[in-house]
């Protein structure tokens, strides 16, 4: 497949992914009573973070893809965007693993936010309230699998 067709179906596959979330939040919140709002709301929070979280990932790895593909064989450049890509694919692998486990543990719903150019993860839980065994429950996660330190995690609940 040339470079062209690549960008063109990869570039197709990102404007249906947007389509998708733009019917999505409208079909959701035509159909919803006014006393649900707030609980549609939040759930809709969560698969929208989701569905931009992945289309802005796609277009980064778009971006370094074609950096790879225009740059020469052994440049610094082509080498630091093969680091980036790998180093999304890993964020984001974690990013899902920390999501699943999460839920694994009792919570309805919940979004794992790492930093690239940070150490900070952030957690945003689907909870009424959270109590201190919640957090350290998700901090204890947070420590086994990506090993962060207490002062970069932020759990933040939303109802």
């Amino acid at each position: 497949m040339t470079k062209k067709r690549k960008i063109i179906v990869l570039s197709c596959m990102i404007a249906l992914l947007a389509v998708t979330a733009v019917f999505n939040f409208i079909l959701t919140t035509e159909t919803v009573p006014n006393n649900q709002t707030a609980i549609v709301s939040s759930a809709n929070y969560f698969a929208q973070y989701r569905t931009e979280r992945l289309t802005t990932r796609n277009e980064e790895l778009l971006q370094l893809d074609a950096i790879i593909e225009a740059s020469p064989e052994n440049s610094d450049e082509r080498l630091d965007a093969l680091a980036m890509k790998i180093e999304l694919t890993e964020i984001t692998e974690k990013e899902l693993l920390l999501e699943n486990l999460i839920k694994a543990y009792g919570f309805e719903d919940a979004v794992v936010v790492i930093g690239l150019e940070s150490q900070n993860v952030n957690v945003i839980t689907k909870s009424q309230q959270l109590s201190t065994d919640d957090a350290i429950l998700i901090y204890s996660i947070l420590s086994e699998e990506v090993n962060v330190s207490p002062e970069n995690v932020k759990i933040i609940p939303i109802s």
